[in-house]
């Protein structure tokens, strides 16, 4: 198992996670992703990054069966309106590319909010980082990392 970035980050606070792999060779969806790792889709989420007409940018982590609610997303941000971040520009903002964003290593801290389902979860999953790569932690031992909210943002 090679080390993420945002692995290192969870190793260097001392933080309890639990790592999967994947055979990323084909193209599949975050459900898809559930399924070969034989996980509930309600603890794998999906990390999404977006664009508000003030220009500052939003980290949204969503189930993976599930839809990020853009509206909803806007008003948990404190902006009118929040759209997508296009692909072509992930790379240069993030560090990360599409299929492999993680919310922990970016190169920049963003508002980050998590839907309100996480907290119901015993646990999330979500990217490492890298294609093929997942962790898995609480949300409690999340927050000790990085800050964010926790919100209503899916459909």
């Amino acid at each position: 198992m090679i080390k993420t970035n945002a692995m290192r980050i969870l190793d260097k606070s001392n933080i309890h996670y639990k790592t999967y792999s994947y055979d990323s060779s084909k193209t599949i969806s975050g459900v898809e992703v559930a399924q070969y790792l034989k996980q509930n889709p309600d603890y794998v989420f999906k990390t999404l990054v977006t664009v508000a007409k003030s220009k500052n940018h939003y980290v949204f982590l969503v189930p993976v069966a599930k839809e990020l609610d853009l509206k909803k997303a806007a008003v948990s941000a404190g902006e009118k309106s929040v759209e997508m971040l296009k692909q072509k520009d992930l790379f240069n903002l993030t560090g990360y590319i599409h299929g492999g964003c993680s919310p922990l290593g970016m190169k920049k801290l963003f508002k980050t909010v998590i839907d309100i389902s996480a907290q119901q979860q015993p646990v999330i999953i979500f990217s490492a980082g890298k294609i093929g790569y997942q962790i898995e932690t609480t949300v409690s031992e999340l927050q000790k990392v990085i800050s964010f909210s926790l919100a209503d943002i899916v459909i």
